[in-house]
Parts: structure tokens; sequence; C-alpha cells
């Protein structure tokens, strides 16, 4: 269970991401969080990781807290927590199985980590992670012959080879086309219910947070101003997070610099 308790964030510049945050997160759970570009959706998912630390609350997941974790304990708990964002973070020279086993190298020894050797339980579990994304025919593909789709399922794939209880996506279609990104949203919303995995997905669509997410969590200027299921989310919930309805994106609108 990821557990936000009057959790406050601000950027040094005065920026205020978050304010009085509560929330309840519950294993296996698809949650998207939608709002205004600016509004704090990707502070809130890259604080559960560490990414940005909070300055007030307390914020725990699988009742550990998270700010008291130091050192090697912060990078075995960012193990249990796969991260995937909009601009993919592969390297496009190389092939698409080594960049799912970059996910392993943590686990290696100095040596295997030296040479580049990865032991063979760890490339059969590439190779299924490959399968499970539809992609296991690319293996031995390079990551920049593929389409931009085809790139962010290689990225969940890696995530999925580190053997994660939850998943956190930044904006994860944001740069893909209508048809693609459904394909992509189509994998996350499979991996949720057939691996009983939580998945937090920041969107810039609105109708793929309806769509695909079970719960949705509406931050307007750092605060929760929704959260409940997808089904009832109505037009005056909407105007209450983006302000009105003329603001709602689109999934042909561009993405806008997130804080």
């Amino acid at each position: 269970m990821i557990e936000f308790i009057n959790v406050n964030k601000t950027y040094p510049n005065g920026v205020t991401a978050l304010s009085n945050v509560n929330l309840e997160i519950e294993q296996g759970e698809f949650v998207a969080i939608i709002g205004l570009s600016g509004a704090g959706k990707s502070t809130l998912i890259r604080c559960i990781n560490r990414m940005h630390e909070i300055n007030e609350g307390t914020l725990n997941v699988d009742g550990v807290n998270v700010s008291q974790l130091k050192g090697k304990q912060v990078r075995a708990f960012r193990r249990k927590i796969g991260m995937i964002f909009q601009s993919f973070n592969l390297v496009t020279r190389t092939t698409v199985l080594n960049n799912v086993l970059v996910s392993s190298v943590p686990e290696l020894s100095f040596w295997r980590k030296t040479l580049g050797l990865f032991p063979k339980d760890k490339k059969v579990a590439a190779l299924e992670a490959l399968d499970k994304v539809g992609i296991l025919d690319k293996a031995y593909n390079r990551v920049d012959q593929l389409s931009g789709g085809q790139q962010q399922r290689v990225a969940l794939a890696r995530t999925l080879a580190q053997n994660p209880s939850i998943i956190l996506a930044d904006e994860p279609v944001a740069s893909l086309d209508p048809v693609t990104a459904k394909v992509v949203m189509d994998d996350f919303k499979r991996i949720n219910q057939e691996m009983d995995m939580s998945i937090l997905i920041n969107i810039h669509h609105v109708e793929l947070a309806l769509e695909y997410a079970d719960r949705v969590i509406g931050v307007r200027k750092g605060e929760i101003v929704y959260d409940g299921k997808s089904e009832d989310v109505t037009q005056d919930v909407l105007n209450n997070i983006y302000g009105s309805i003329t603001e709602v994106p689109h999934m042909d609108d561009p993405e806008e610099a997130e804080v």
C-alpha cells in the first residue's frame, strides 16, 4: 500500500508542488492522475520512489517510511518500484534485449558488471518480459530501428524484468499517436490485471484515464481535488480539476512541461 499523510512539497524556488496530500492506494489498483500541466502530477508520483524528497508529512510504501531510508536502503527500495518516462530512456545503439537486461545490472557481481556478462536466468527473465508486451520478435533489433510505441514497450519490459510490485509511469503515452497510445495502455491494463501490479500513471489525456483506470485522482495547484472511480467523473468534476472545460486536454493536444 502507498500512503500519503499530510504530505507537502515545495521546491527551492518557492513553488508549492504538493499541499497537504492525503492518499491511500491499495496493492493492485490502476490509478490515473490527471490535471493541468504544472498541477503537481509528476511530483506526486516521483515522491513515491524518492526521486523528489517531501518537505513535510509522511509517505509510506508497504509499511516503510520512505523518507527514513538511507544509502543502500534507498537503492534496494527502488528495485521494487518500476519507473517509466515519456522519453523512454533507452540506449538506442544497442539491442532491445540489452536494454531490458540493464534492469538486472544492480544485482550483478562486480566482474559481471565490468564484462557485461548476464546470467542465463536474467536473460530468460528479459525475454519473458518482452513476450509479455508483445515484442519478443524484436529482441535482437537495435532500439533505433523501432517505432516510438515499440520503444515505450521496451521500457515497460525493462521495468517488468526487475519484478516490481509497483509501476510509476510519468506521461508514458504523451509523445505517441492516439492509436499507438491505446496499444501501450492496453499493455499497462493487462499487466495490472494479470499480475495484480499497482500502476500509477500521470497522464495528460483525460479520455485514456477514464477508459483504462479504475480510479482517478485529480490534482489542481498541488491539491487533491478529486479522488474516486473513473465512472464517477462528471463534467463538474472535470471543471473543478481543470478550471473550465475548454482547458481539458485531449489526445491530439501537445504536451507541456510538468512540475
